[in-house]
């Protein structure tokens, strides 16, 4: 007969049976969420507690409700005429809510409507429930087919990109300033705001930055064009070239992690007594639960939904920096605070309006991000006047594109890639005098070694510098692969990394 019709007699005689089978039915109704949810949104999820609760209540939750309920149905006299929809029911309402919290969230209403509709579909196919139930399977069982290409990129994932080509993890400090890194989010360079596609005019914010002694660095720029990709590297002080990404995501593997703490700057400032303070607007980098290295974080792992994509839980970060300053008086203080904002146009075509008026939005946008940023320096100031301040983007706004991961077809138009990659740096250095080398300071991933070098009275540690090169993943428009766009000395090219 062959596995192929060992399987179809296998398929024809459950259709056949008079037999309920509420647990396999539970099981159909809750793997290809669980599966799709996995195979989606894989570095959101990636964690054992998250394995845990996502096994419960996909597939542990549906086996006792489906059970009990039929039972219920079965022996109780006034239900057992409606016994024969329930676990058609049961099985078309679970997958829907399951596969709708998984891919867009709690939506009400769309829940409720989405139910709606598949309860009247069960009523009217009851008597086909277990040909939906294969149907369901054989969905499982694309789920795992396209899930094990994500489940690979943990088997081959190194961490060795980390590793420093000298003794930096080991530096002293001979100076111990409070350091505070200030991000917000998609804040572009200060050039690029008076250029083409942004054409504003942010000099009245430049000039308050100025004359509370800030440093400008007009042509900063981030070296990769994602939160998660810039930030990991600029923590690490290395570049990754997404060398785990192979294309099939713009995020990078484990960034999340490396951001709130398993990287060498945290380490490094704890070694050299400070207390290291993590103070974020929202759950963003929090949502795959890592351990988060810091010694204090403004949000506790309990407000943090299990199904979350990080913008539920919202924080004020002036009023926890002021509660962390405020706790850690007779320390030395390393605090990285971010906030989403002014951010950057839409991720996804369909939620864009357009780039004028995507333009607009950022405008207005940007306006709140430099009130806020003037109420965090007036924070830290009111508290100590001899800390380093160092404002510093994670990458640019993508005006002029339609949407952000528009920036992924390749792109002949230097104007777009620089609002992609144009970030804002700004310092404020002790006495307002800044080191000798600061003209080094050109991206983001030599942000802490130049820093470092500061600190510690030690040049040597320039000798290792990354190349303040930038990269993208292309998708369209050219063989697939991740590509240099900036060169170190700030040309344009487009070069394709061979890994």
């Amino acid at each position: 007969m062959g596995l192929f019709g060992t399987i179809k007699s296998k398929i024809r005689s459950f259709v056949d049976s008079k037999k309920e089978y509420p647990i396999i039915a539970a099981i159909a109704a809750g793997s290809f969420p669980l599966l799709h949810n996995y195979s989606s949104n894989f570095t959101l999820v990636n964690s054992k507690a998250q394995l845990l609760f996502f096994l419960a209540v996909f597939i542990g939750l549906p086996i006792l409700v489906f059970s009990l309920v039929n039972e219920v149905f079965k022996r109780i006299d006034f239900f057992k005429p409606y016994g024969k929809y329930v676990l058609p029911i049961l099985g078309l309402s679970t997958m829907t809510i399951l596969s709708i919290l998984s891919t867009y969230g709690p939506k009400k209403k769309m829940i409720a409507v989405a139910v709606l509709i598949v309860v009247v579909l069960a009523i009217i196919l009851h008597k086909h429930f277990k040909k939906i139930i294969v149907l369901q399977l054989i969905m499982a069982f694309i789920g795992i087919y396209n899930l094990i290409p994500k489940l690979m990129i943990p088997l081959n994932y190194s961490n060795q990109w980390m590793v420093s080509s000298d003794d930096i993890t080991s530096v002293k400090f001979k100076k111990k300033p409070n350091i505070y890194i200030v991000q917000p989010d998609g804040y572009t360079g200060f050039s690029e705001l008076k250029g083409k596609h942004y054409n504003i005019d942010n000099s009245e914010f430049e000039s308050y930055l100025q004359t509370n002694g800030f440093t400008l660095y007009p042509d900063f720029r981030s070296n990769y064009f994602s939160t998660l990709s810039s930030n990991s590297s600029m923590f690490a002080m290395n570049h990754h070239y997404y060398n785990n990404v192979k294309g099939q995501s713009h995020e990078f593997y484990n960034a999340r992690k490396i951001i709130i703490g398993d990287n060498p700057v945290v380490s490094i400032f704890k070694n050299n007594g400070y207390k290291t303070n993590l103070i974020l607007e929202n759950s963003y980098l929090l949502v795959n639960r890592s351990d988060i290295k810091y010694d204090y974080c403004n949000i506790d792992y309990d407000e943090v939904p299990y199904m979350a994509r990080g913008f539920r839980v919202k924080k004020e970060t002036e009023i926890d920096l002021e509660n962390a300053i405020a706790n850690n008086d007779a320390q030395h203080g390393f605090y990285f605070i971010e906030q989403i904002s002014p951010g950057h146009i839409p991720t996804f075509k369909r939620d864009s309006n357009g780039k004028e008026e995507e333009r607009l939005s950022y405008i207005q946008k940007l306006g709140y991000a430099n009130d806020w940023l003037k109420d965090i320096i007036k924070t830290i100031t009111s508290h100590d006047k001899e800390a380093i301040i160092v404002i510093v983007a994670d990458h640019g706004g993508f005006v002029g594109y339609e949407y952000s991961l528009e920036s992924t077809i390749k792109q002949e138009d230097k104007t777009l890639i620089n609002s992609a990659f144009s970030s804002a740096l700004a310092i404020k250095w002790p006495n307002g005098n800044p080191p000798g080398f600061h003209d080094k300071l050109k991206s983001n991933v030599n942000v802490f070694r130049i820093l470092y070098a500061y600190l510690a009275e030690d040049e040597s540690y320039l000798a290792n510098l990354q190349e303040d090169k930038s990269y993208i993943i292309i998708k369209k428009g050219a063989p697939k692969g991740v590509y240099e766009m900036i060169d170190a000395e700030g040309t344009f090219v487009f070069e394709k990394r061979v890994d």
